[in-house]
Parts: structure tokens; C-alpha cells; sequence
């Protein structure tokens, strides 16, 4: 049996073949809620409705499947994001009504003001939350994404991809409490921001303007802009 895995995405697909594409979860966290980053497809099936970010694989361009999600996410929102990750693989002869087909998933976080300066005028922001009326499988994607993202902030430096270039711990913390539903303990969550050894601070910059007290800024390590640093106790435990 064929696997088709680059074709147009316009002309009809043969009985016998498979379809075998990439998907994207793009997050970013606005107004202290989790928003999901949608496009309306440009053609059928589904045409205007929106879904995520997807496409075929190209063989002839992208050296494996994360590749194939970096240059989709590129080409479709004008982001790439220094950090991507493999959620799963979706499959079955249900999932779309061209054909059996299958989708390598990966999601991404980025700060919104990536997504802002990107630029891109068909990129839509929805709530993660109760997110309906999706395409294809794509809510049980996203359903798994979050459930990935909360999971890993809980023993992983994974929120720290919501903060941008630079940040305060305070601002660090209401973005792991965002994720995780929960506040935390200020003292054990710098403690365990400190043995992530993820951080560094600024010298001499600091952020004012606001009620409190001027507060260090910090910026991811140069190690750690495109990978994570684990803890094997959640942060939630004090």
C-alpha cells in the first residue's frame, strides 16, 4: 500500500493511500489565560472553519517529522518557536473524510508578544479551555496537549517558554500557578526554580513602574533556551 506523504492538498487522494501529515499546538498564555493559536483552512474539507496549524510532510525538504512541524509552523504563522515538542500520533480511517490518515503532533509555547510580532493577520487566539467546534480530531489534540503541558510544569522548567526574553520570579510564579490551577509557596517555588539552574540574572536591570518594590529581571541560561531542566518533585509539593 502507498503512503502518500507529500501532495497537493487540493486534489482528490486514491482509496489506497495514506495520509500522513504533521499538526501543531501552538500555546501562549494572554491575560493569565492559556490561548490556543488557530487558523481558518483555505480549502476543503472543513473550508473556512478553523483548526490548527497542519500540513503534509515534504520528503523531499524535511529531514523527519520535527522538521516537517517547524517548517509548517514557519510557512503557516511566521513563528519559530525554540521550543518544540512531539505530543503523539493521531490515526484512523475516521479522523478524515479524504482517507485513512495519520498526524504527527507537536506542541510549542511562546510568549504572546512572539505571536504579536509575527504578525501574521489569519493567526486566531482561542481560550484552551472548552474549545469547540474544531475539525478533524483536532479538540482531542489539543485535550492532549494541555493535559501534556500542565503535567510536565508540575517537575519541568516547560512554563518558563511563556515569559519572554526576560522576567521577574514573580511573574515566573504566576505563570506556573496559571498552569497548574494551584498558587504555590513563594519560598519553595524559588527553591526549586533554583535547583532547575535555569536562570540568570540581569545586571542592573530592573523592573519598575509597578506597586511593589523594583524586582530582578532574569533571562533563560544560553543552555536552556531550547531545552528543559527537570526536577523529580513536583512544584505543587512544597
Amino acid at each position: 500500500m502507498p503512503v502518500i506523504l507529500s501532495i497537493p492538498e487540493t486534489l482528490p487522494l486514491a482509496m489506497n493511500t495514506i495520509i500522513c501529515t504533521v499538526d501543531v499546538i501552538l500555546l501562549t498564555l494572554l491575560h493569565d489565560s492559556l490561548q490556543v493559536a488557530l487558523l481558518r483552512r483555505d480549502h476543503e474539507p472543513f473550508a473556512g472553519v478553523l483548526a490548527l496549524p497542519g500540513g503534509y510532510i515534504h520528503p523531499d525538504q524535511d529531514g523527519d517529522t520535527q522538521a516537517a512541524a517547524v517548517r509548517v509552523l514557519r510557512d503557516k504563522t511566521g513563528i519559530v518557536s525554540p521550543y518544540l515538542e512531539q505530543l503523539a500520533t493521531f490515526s484512523g480511517r475516521g479522523r478524515d473524510p479524504r482517507g485513512w490518515s495519520l498526524s504527527i503532533c507537536y506542541y510549542a509555547l511562546v510568549p504572546p508578544e512572539v505571536i504579536e510580532a509575527a504578525g501574521h493577520p489569519e493567526v486566531v487566539l482561542v481560550p484552551a479551555d472548552g474549545i469547540a467546534g474544531l475539525p478533524f480530531d483536532h479538540q482531542q489534540i489539543v485535550a492532549a496537549a494541555l493535559e501534556r503541558v500542565r503535567n510536565k510544569s508540575s517537575y519541568s522548567s516547560l512554563p518558563v517558554y511563556l515569559c519572554g526574553e526576560t522576567f521577574t520570579l514573580p511573574r515566573l510564579q504566576a505563570v506556573y500557578e496559571t498552569l497548574l490551577g494551584e498558587p504555590l509557596n513563594k519560598v519553595s517555588f524559588r527553591r526549586k526554580i533554583e535547583e532547575f539552574d535555569i536562570l540568570e540574572p540581569i545586571e542592573g536591570a530592573l523592573e519598575t513602574g509597578k506597586a511593589h518594590r523594583p524586582a530582578q529581571l532574569y533571562r533563560l541560561k544560553a543552555r536552556y533556551r531550547n531545552r528543559l531542566s527537570l526536577t523529580d518533585r513536583g512544584l505543587s509539593t512544597g
